[in-house]
């Protein structure tokens, strides 16, 4: 195959997969979700079967863009994600497809998405049946992810909250690590890998590098601690420890 033949084949098959996607978001809130809802009468129930569903199909998407030859995926260290329960999962995050992937790995998974998703057409039906915790609320935000911990489910934030611009050194907000140490949360830290650099915030979809990127993920020990709540100086542990994440993540950028 020649070169530029694979290369305008990735551009073809990425917008293919991308179509695949949104299509699979649509026929799961119009006819899945439907069906599971009225076979599942328990509302945690539903919203269990929800994930898992949504789960399987990250995992078929992610198989799919492997398949087609649009990128590798090395996953295989990061499948320890899957024994986890009740842990707070922060990753880097420079890619589009970041939280599809980690999804795909983790089946008892729970979410922290922006609040504009819930108005998406194409995922909205998604987050919302899943129960995905909306970030609209800072309050509200804090019990839901409390709760949900709580309950064993493992759940994913970006400390960044939004894609990292390439080239550009990483900074956090303090939203994850304020979770963090206001609920005590067992975390585990997630470095992503996407080399060449694809789907990033400031390059559109098409734009498809001359090689086969290579999405990579790992679960990286000795991450900075969480310290022991102390109520009259939270404001300073928070911080402090966001501080930490950040220069943790760094020297692997």
């Amino acid at each position: 195959m020649s070169k530029n033949f694979n290369h305008y084949w990735r551009i073809f098959a990425t917008g293919g997969c991308f179509a695949f996607f949104g299509f699979g978001g649509l026929l799961l809130s119009l006819l899945v979700f439907p069906i599971q809802k009225l076979v599942v009468r328990d509302v945690k129930k539903q919203k269990k079967l929800a994930r898992k569903t949504v789960h399987l199909t990250f995992k078929f998407f992610i198989g799919l863009m492997a398949l087609s030859g649009i990128y590798s995926f090395n996953l295989a260290q990061a499948r320890i994600l899957q024994d986890k329960r009740g842990h707070l999962i922060l990753a880097n995050h420079p890619s589009l497809i970041d939280v599809v992937v980690l999804i795909s790995i983790i089946p008892n998974v729970d979410c922290v998405v922006k609040a504009h998703l819930f108005k998406n057409p194409f995922i909205r039906g998604v987050v919302k049946n899943t129960g995905y915790i909306s970030n609209a609320d800072p309050e509200g935000l804090l019990n839901d992810c409390h709760a949900s911990l709580a309950a064993g489910n493992n759940l994913i934030i970006f400390p960044e909250g939004t894609r990292t611009t390439p080239g550009v050194s990483l900074k956090f907000q303090r939203g994850a690590a304020n979770i963090a140490v206001r609920c005590q949360a067992k975390v585990s830290t997630v470095l992503i890998d996407f080399t060449p650099s694809a789907l990033t915030k400031v390059v559109p979809w098409y734009k498809v590098p001359e090689r086969k990127s290579i999405f990579t993920a790992q679960v990286i020990e000795n991450s900075p601690a969480v310290p022991e709540l102390s109520l009259d100086i939270v404001s300073k542990q928070v911080r402090q420890y966001n501080n930490e994440l950040e220069s943790f993540f760094k020297q692997y950028q």
